[in-house]
This record gives structure tokens, C-alpha cells and sequence, in this order.
């Protein structure tokens, strides 16, 4: 069930964190959050948080098992489209939300094929999940990635 005002806010939150990434020529820098069925934060993160390979919905989802009964109904918000391949780890950030109960993802900005051909959207609705993308967000989950994908 889609609540407009709150994914907008949470959206912007996510995309805020994306600010406290480390630079990096080779990984976009993205803010995640999940948030419980009722709209409470229960976890963040952002790309590279503790090391130069994390990416923000990795970081949120190490701060929670994966059977933790908050993440039933909960959403993750994340600046960019969860990666469906990486180069720098052996599971994919989709791969990890498909091992919770999360049902909804909500993103700004689909990724670029600059690094890889990501499919994580069309992985997560093919997973019933339901995916909001909320491309009117693009541009600020673009803006600290600006030195990788110019004006795009």
C-alpha cells in the first residue's frame, strides 16, 4: 500500500545519506533505509560506510537479521536501483533484500549501465515484491554521483 507523504520523506532521507559516502571513481555513492510496516527507521546506510566495497543497502541490512519479524510489511528506500550484480561481492544487494521478508523497495534513480547491466527492479517485482520508483528524485540521488555520470 503505497502512503505517498511518507515514502517522499523517507526517499529524501535515503538520498541525504548518499552525501556521507566516501568519493569513489568506481561505485556510486547511495543512502539506504528501512523502515518498518509503520513507518519507523528501524536501519540505515551508505555506500562504503566501513569499507571502500560496502553499498548502502548492504549496510542497512547488516544491522538486522534477515528473520528479524520488524522487516514483515517493512519497505527499503534506497537512492539508487539495488544492484542485481556486483563485481566486488558474491551476493548482489537484491539477492540480499530477497532473503528477507521485505515487500516493497522504493528507489530514485535507476542505476546507469556504467559499471553493470542492473536488473534489480525487474528481479524484485519477478520476486513479488512491490518496486516504486520515483524517478522525480533522480536528480538529487544523481547529484553525488555527478563525478561519475556528469549532468546525465
Amino acid at each position: 500500500m503505497t502512503d505517498q507523504p511518507r515514502d517522499h520523506r523517507l526517499l529524501l532521507r535515503a538520498i541525504a545519506l548518499a552525501d556521507r559516502c566516501p568519493p569513489s571513481t568506481h561505485a556510486f555513492s547511495v543512502g539506504a533505509i528501512i523502515a518498518d510496516a509503520s513507518g519507523e527507521v528501524i536501519a540505515t546506510g551508505y555506500s562504503r560506510a566501513t569499507d571502500p566495497h560496502d553499498h548502502a543497502e548492504e549496510v542497512a541490512l547488516a544491522g538486522l537479521s534477515a528473520t528479524d519479524p520488524r522487516l514483515v510489511g517493512a519497505t527499503i528506500y534506497s537512492s539508487l536501483e539495488p544492484c542485481s550484480t556486483r563485481a566486488s561481492r558474491p551476493r548482489s544487494c537484491t539477492s540480499l533484500i530477497l532473503d528477507t521478508p521485505i515487500s516493497r523497495v522504493v528507489f530514485a534513480w535507476r542505476e546507469p549501465a556504467l559499471f553493470v547491466d542492473c536488473q534489480g527492479a525487474e528481479l524484485l517485482r519477478g520476486a513479488d515484491r512491490e518496486v516504486v520508483e520515483l524517478p522525480e528524485f533522480a536528480p538529487q540521488a544523481r547529484r553525488p554521483n555527478a563525478h561519475l555520470v556528469g549532468g546525465e
